[in-house]
């Protein structure tokens, strides 16, 4: 019999290293899988469906939503929608999966609200907002007002973290790494 998988959810401002920290975690032997998300955009380049995201219409999305069959779930802009379907989470946990979420604050809690003691949630936090808006800006990719709007995001953001399992603080991206990946292995060893 395949021992069940468990979750560990990942939440943080914009530009805090979650990426890079998730990244890291893949490497390392843990069996961790994405959760596959639910969107209501179309696919884009060489995107299939069961693979990057499960792509279903506004109208099947809205349905889903009336049938209670979401995690999470986020309207971004008008009918353009994302989600992670329980059905798919279980599946993923009963085939013994790690499941990773990448989800926004809001999303992180429910996920955890759900599943309790079979999450393990983690808020990966900037050392300072002033720090967040030089990596922003270090970047290049965005311009000055979007940047202050993530930054005005990260600080709604920053008030969620005492609500995740654990704060790790990446003001040393190698000791963040490792403490993630301890906080997991201990997780995953319960």
């Amino acid at each position: 019999m395949v021992k069940q998988g468990k979750l560990i959810i990942f939440s943080a401002p914009s530009g805090s290293g979650k990426s890079t920290i998730i990244n890291d975690m893949l490497t390392r032997g843990l069996n961790l899988a994405f959760s596959i998300s639910a969107t209501s955009r179309p696919p884009r380049g060489t995107e299939k469906n069961g693979v990057e995201y499960f792509f279903i219409s506004p109208e099947e999305f809205h349905q889903r939503i009336s049938n209670d069959e979401f995690l999470e779930y986020e309207e971004v802009y008008h009918d353009r929608f994302y989600g992670t379907l329980k059905a798919q989470v279980e599946k993923q946990v009963q085939e013994g999966q790690n499941v990773i979420f990448d989800v926004d604050v809001k999303g992180g809690c429910n996920i955890k609200s759900f599943y309790g003691n079979r999450a393990l949630s983690i808020f990966i936090q900037p050392p300072s907002i002033e720090e967040l808006r030089n990596r922003l800006t270090n970047r290049g990719t965005d311009a000055a007002d979007v940047i202050e709007n993530r930054i005005a995001r990260a600080e709604f953001e920053l008030s969620f973290a005492p609500k995740f399992d654990a704060i790790v603080v990446n003001d040393d991206l190698e000791k963040a790494k490792e403490e993630v990946y301890n906080l997991i292995k201990n997780f995953l060893n319960k």
